[in-house]
């Protein structure tokens, strides 16, 4: 069964913000969470329950998974280089 997908408003104005190529690749990436919310490359972050990070080129999707609700909740977007500041 498939999870829900929702966003903080912070990580939608954080994808509205990047260039649309960049868009349209983190936006599949997220899609494909709906069907496997810990696909192959995904890491846990450590300290942090239920919180998991995925790739995406240089950009990192930060997001929450709950199992029993089926949900994930996309919490951060963001270049790799800041995207872990004040998680």
């Amino acid at each position: 069964m498939a999870h829900r997908i929702e966003f903080k408003p912070s990580a939608v104005r954080a994808l509205a913000g990047l260039p649309p190529k960049d868009r349209r690749r983190i936006a599949s990436k997220i899609d494909s969470l709906a069907e496997n919310p810990r696909p192959r490359g995904a890491e846990k972050i450590e300290g942090r329950k239920n919180l998991y990070r995925v790739r995406s080129g240089d950009y990192r999707i930060i997001y929450e998974v709950q199992d029993k609700f089926l949900l994930i909740l996309v919490v951060k977007i963001g270049h790799r280089r800041e995207v872990y500041e004040r998680l």
